[in-house]
């Protein structure tokens, strides 16, 4: 049996340790500079609005164009953070569009969502090429004193990791079709009271 087939359309796939998760972002210049500099993010980053935060590489390529897409999404950020803090985020999410078996009636669901710190994505993941693959990535919107926590309490490192991704579209152009260097992700345990909250079930 194929290895991806065993995987079900929404698991978290992610590079994680015992202690960290990465997960990726995409910003502008000033952004990201700051923000390998400061080990986190400052004064350039906005606190009000929502940051979306992506554990699957590929589909934060495909998001940013491999940081060719523009400006803002010119550098590619590896984020480390706490599991912890992860943890928290997950039990926190809405999911962002209703889903019966989790919220019983699309009001009770409106409500939550209408309070929520954070939103739960899923989309098609991707692959090397922007192909949409048979199982979803997950993303997640953070806002109001979940950003804080996030900037303040749950990052370990920031890692500009631009000059990589560009290397690799350039192999990619040039007709390599595996590129054996890219983060190696494998599923993130989540508990089953969890993946019901997820949708994941």
């Amino acid at each position: 049996m194929n290895k991806e087939s065993t995987i079900q359309p929404r698991r978290i796939l992610a590079s994680y340790t015992e202690d960290t998760i990465r997960v990726y972002q995409a910003y502008n210049a000033v952004i990201a500079e700051e923000a390998v500099r400061l080990g986190t993010f400052g004064c350039h980053f906005s606190m009000k609005r929502m940051t979306w935060i992506k554990p699957s590489f590929l589909w934060m390529m495909y998001r940013c164009g491999w940081a060719e897409k523009d400006d803002n999404q010119s550098h590619v950020l590896a984020i480390d953070i706490r599991r912890e803090g992860f943890e928290q985020i997950l039990q926190n999410a809405v999911l962002s569009s209703y889903h019966e078996a989790v919220y019983g009636t699309q009001e009770q669901w409106q409500e939550r969502r209408a309070r929520a710190s954070v939103v739960c994505q899923w989309d098609p993941d991707r692959d090397n090429w922007g192909n949409p693959l048979p199982r979803r990535a997950i993303q997640l919107g953070l806002k109001n004193e979940i950003v804080e926590q996030y900037v303040r309490d749950w990052i370990v490192s920031v890692t500009d990791i631009t000059p990589q991704v560009r290397a690799w579209k350039q192999r990619l152009d040039a007709g390599e079709t595996q590129i054996p260097e890219l983060p190696a992700e494998r599923e993130y345990p989540v508990s089953e009271q969890l993946q019901k909250h997820l949708g994941m079930e």
